[in-house]
């Protein structure tokens, strides 16, 4: 585990877990759900408190999809999910290429027969006192042009006080089995753009258009999290199971399932990123605790 601190801020990696965040904490008070040590010791990267989605961000629906005459295979890598999701670079472990006490660099390549991707990625974790910056840059490393995106997925824990906020302007309507489909204006009824506690019933829905910042708060740990993106990340996937004791908000750059959809490739609102070979693409994630007032 790599320990970042500065002031107040504290966080914790695990390189070999993911590239994750094992831990974001304000004055000791945890504002992402933490790593147990049961879930170190077993490398569950779903037990973190951030993990990266590289090289696209959440489902594959169908588990293949077609790019310039050619189809591309997936094999379920999250079972009992049918569908392959959040790409690959959660499920590997990344080297560490640099390390000082506030700030660390990964990097991870994945040039593997079998994989439809073959790429590059790095993050660069940096903490300062009011709280972590994550710049994220994918390489298409393979000999065709490719579609791309990333993104970062946090877990928050459910208490029962916690209240989310943030602005969108679209929102994509559900399909079976979790495939993200149509995107429709945004309806009022499940909008944040006002403090509002989770859902009674589970929810696993794309929001356009984000443009930040979007805000955790826990009243009764006196803490919340802002966290607020470049540009091209334009979407955030908002999952909240109420049999769970977490849920989830995950800035990322392209719409679940955008590879799949008709017109998907074509429409920037769904935010894929084309690379040619060789080709990069980089967005940085900005993540601020604060005190809440008493």
């Amino acid at each position: 585990m790599i320990e970042l601190r500065a002031g107040d801020v504290a966080v914790d990696l695990v390189p070999e877990i993911g590239g994750s965040i094992a831990a974001l904490r304000l004055g000791g008070v945890d504002v992402m759900r933490s790593l147990s040590d049961a879930d170190l010791a077993a490398g569950n990267v779903l037990g973190v408190a951030s993990f990266p989605m590289v090289p696209y961000a959440n489902r594959i629906a169908g588990n293949a999809f077609e790019f310039h005459g050619r189809r591309y295979t997936f094999q379920m890598n999250n079972p009992p999910e049918i569908y392959n999701v959040h790409g690959t670079g959660w499920l590997r472990p990344w080297a560490v290429t640099e390390s000082s006490a506030s700030a660390a660099s990964l990097s991870l390549e994945v040039i593997e027969p079998g994989e439809a991707y073959a790429y590059r990625a790095t993050q660069h974790y940096a903490v300062d006192a009011d709280g972590l910056t994550v710049a994220m840059t994918v390489t298409n490393a393979s000999a065709e042009t490719m579609p791309f995106g990333f993104g970062h997925h946090p877990w928050f824990d459910r208490d029962p006080d916690v209240t989310v906020q943030f602005a969108a302007r679209t929102f994509h309507l559900n399909e079976p089995e979790v495939v993200i489909g149509e995107r429709i204006a945004l309806p009022p009824e499940v909008a944040f753009d006002a403090p509002r506690g989770l859902p009674e019933r589970w929810r696993c829905s794309d929001y356009g258009g984000w443009e930040g910042p979007a805000t955790v708060r826990f009243p009764g740990r006196g803490v919340g999290l802002t966290m607020t993106g470049d540009a091209v990340f334009g979407h955030l996937m908002f999952y909240a199971d109420p049999g769970l004791p977490v849920f989830c908000v995950e800035p990322q750059t392209n719409a679940s399932c955008a590879f799949n959809r008709a017109g998907g490739f074509d429409d920037p609102d769904d935010g894929v990123i084309m690379l040619e070979p060789g080709a990069s693409a980089s967005g940085s994630l900005r993540f601020a605790p604060f005190r809440l007032d008493s």
